[in-house]
């Protein structure tokens, strides 16, 4: 569905992108992940052709973003990250407005109001000035827009940025219904984002693409340790001075102690050492009592920084 070829951006002698190239595959949720002013809102305009790239280019739904503008702006629905709207006219007057703009008339434009309207949420402001709703309501008539023409291609920029918890769920759950029939693509610096909606993620830093690939594969590549949790009963300095003497484990925290006797430990070691199994050897040798014995996953978070930090 989209397509980037070395995509590089130039402002005068700031680089904004270097080189970059992807792909996105129908029914996807890419997240683009990056610290601010890493690139994301201008690799977004190139895409929607508010932007021409200084050189490489990228095709949506087999349209250059160079040479068929036109055709590709018809393909895609686009919320910017300052959300469109006009402040003076009621919401189904913008609404209509915009589905005029995009080639609706007729029965066709009097469904797609209808269905943006529920879609969106937006029956309780429907005939209020843009002026008068709230900063989630803004988000929602902005994604009504973004869709009322039913594009195969959405592309999101912070598409949650300013709003409150409850209205960040509402416009997830949004974008997950929305995503059963388009691909989309959202881009955001928190990662809580990203670890809720995106099933696969492109990193940016700096203009260059850094990791490209879905949330395991980004664990794996940055993995650079192996972590376990443990309970067993037994007590908590004898189990302390046993892990102590295993070499291979570069960390060893006490996380508690519970009824009848239980503790819980965690440990770390390199990636490659046989830690699941020496911790487990370890256990049955000292028959020790076992509750809870869990490899612990990398988190996102950590990812993040291991990625940027290469």
């Amino acid at each position: 569905m989209i397509q980037a070829n070395s995509l590089t951006m130039n402002y005068g002698t700031v680089l904004a992108l270097r080189d970059v190239s992807f792909q996105i595959q129908k029914g996807e949720i890419l997240g683009l992940l990056g610290p601010n002013g890493a690139g994301k809102t201008t690799l977004m305009r190139i895409l929607t052709t508010y932007l021409y790239p200084t050189s490489g280019t990228a095709l949506v739904q087999g349209f250059d973003v160079k040479e068929s503008a036109l055709d590709v702006r018809a393909v895609i629905g686009y919320l910017p990250e300052s959300v469109p709207v006009y402040p003076d006219m009621l919401v189904n007057e913008y609404l209509r407005f915009i589905g005029g703009a995009r080639g609706l008339d007729g029965q066709k434009l009097r469904e797609r109001l209808q269905w943006v309207r529920e879609v969106c949420g937006l029956k309780r402001v429907w005939r209020y000035l843009v002026s008068e709703v709230s900063k989630g309501y803004a988000q929602r008539i902005g994604l009504a827009q973004a869709i009322i023409h039913d594009p195969k291609v959405l592309i999101l920029d912070e598409p949650t940025s300013g709003l409150d918890p409850l209205q960040i769920i509402d416009i997830r759950n949004l974008i997950r219904s929305l995503s059963a029939d388009k691909t989309i693509v959202f881009s955001t610096h928190i990662l809580q984002e990203v670890e809720a909606l995106a099933t696969r993620i492109v990193i940016i830093n700096n203009g260059n693409l850094i990791a490209d690939g879905t949330k395991d594969e980004l664990i794996h590549r940055a993995k650079d340790a192996q972590r376990l949790v443990f309970t067993v009963k037994a007590k908590r300095y004898e189990v302390e001075d046993t892990l102590r003497k295993i070499d291979m484990l570069d960390e060893v925290k006490f996380l508690g102690e519970f009824d009848n006797g239980y503790v819980k430990f965690w440990v770390r070691a390199k990636v490659g050492c046989p830690i699941i199994n020496v911790i487990d050897e370890t256990i049955k040798n000292k028959k020790w009592p076992l509750r809870e014995f869990i490899k612990e996953e990398a988190k996102l978070e950590e990812v993040f920084i291991t990625l940027l930090n290469k």
